[in-house]
């Protein structure tokens, strides 16, 4: 095998004499090699370390390529192994299905040689199947109104339960010195807060100009032990087909319906911002974009210049409901109030006169 290891050889000792086979086992379990692995068990493409981008963020960083040679066995007699996983929570994986024999170019393209055979095996995300409870949560603010209305309450948790983990401030360095194993997977707990979700990302409508509109975005990481290496942000929003500028984000319009463009994918810079850090002074990344109003459809009315939709990571965010929404301030009140004071004022000259 090249390109990944089973973690178990299995028991091989039925094989009499020679090289024995690298696993045995019926249902092996394959990891992917750390970048930097010996040069004899590398292939093409591959040892990305268990760690694969999107498409979009990095092309040469999407797949990972893994070769075994299976021995002593007929090209006649060959079944294709069934029941994959990934074995990571959240992903289910259908049958193999037989396609066209990929085909693989030699002597700089003069020659191409084809596979005996082609299987591909789609595996599907569910945000339900990997957690039983949200991972992120919106909280919004615009520079027209004075109010922040913050992450809806037990977003993703509630403070009490017994699932419910978290560390209030002065605890950390203590949490700290109890780790003491470094290959450990740290455990998921998240600082103290009323949503008690791990990421958090705030939309500030900022500033708003003749023919163009200034939006702030900041995701927060309230995870204590944990990073987020490639982090990914998708939003929804009507005016996104009109964006300019973004200012410290990488973006990429996701079109999925061809001639809707409502919706993009940000990222970090590579050596800037593309590592969200734990919770802390360095814990968030922001940015900032120019979006030109579009005269068809722009206002600043009943919250529409906040997000339709945001996900981190794949995950859905909890939104706050739009009755919460930050709104423009009531100037029909102070006109209102205005005329009547006017009246006031001219009755009360009448009666002096």
């Amino acid at each position: 095998m090249q390109g990944a290891e089973a973690t178990e050889q299995g028991n091989c000792s039925r094989f009499k004499g020679g090289q024995l086979p690298h696993c045995c086992e019926k249902k092996p379990f394959i990891v992917d090699l750390l970048p930097g692995a010996p040069y004899n068990m590398q292939t093409t493409n591959c040892c990305k370390g268990g760690v694969l981008s999107s498409m979009i963020q990095d092309p040469t960083k999407y797949a990972a390529v893994v070769q075994m040679n299976i021995g002593a066995v007929d090209d006649s007699d060959f079944t294709m192994p069934e029941n994959f996983t990934l074995g990571i929570p959240g992903y289910t994986c259908g049958k193999p299905v037989q396609v066209e024999p990929s085909r693989y170019s030699s002597d700089g393209g003069r020659r191409w040689t084809q596979a005996l055979g082609t299987w591909n095996v789609t595996c599907i995300y569910s945000q339900f199947l990997a957690s039983s409870s949200p991972k992120c949560c919106v909280s919004l603010s615009a520079f027209y109104n004075s109010s922040i209305v913050p992450c809806p309450k037990c977003s993703c948790s509630c403070q009490g339960l017994p699932e419910a983990k978290c560390v209030k401030f002065g605890e950390t360095q203590l949490l700290l010195q109890q780790i003491k194993d470094p290959n450990q997977e740290p455990p998921s707990l998240v600082r103290c807060s009323q949503h008690m979700c791990p990421i958090r990302v705030h939309w500030h409508v900022k500033q708003s100009y003749k023919e163009y509109w200034r939006v702030k975005i900041t995701v927060n990481n309230l995870n204590i032990l944990k990073n987020y290496s490639q982090w990914n942000l998708v939003a929804l929003h009507p005016n996104l087909k009109s964006l300019t500028q973004v200012f410290s984000f990488n973006y990429e319009p996701l079109n999925q319906y061809g001639y809707i463009n409502d919706t993009g994918m940000f990222w970090g810079i590579q050596y800037y911002n593309d590592m969200l850090l734990q919770e802390g002074a360095s814990g968030n990344v922001q940015t900032e974009m120019l979006l030109r109003k579009d005269p068809e459809m722009f206002t600043f009315r009943e919250g529409w210049g906040f997000p339709r939709r945001i996900l981190f990571n794949g995950d859905e965010c909890v939104m706050p409901p739009p009755d919460q929404y930050p709104r423009l301030p009531n100037t029909g009140h102070g006109a209102k109030l205005s005329l009547s004071a006017i009246f006031f004022s001219l009755l009360l000259l009448i009666i002096v006169c």
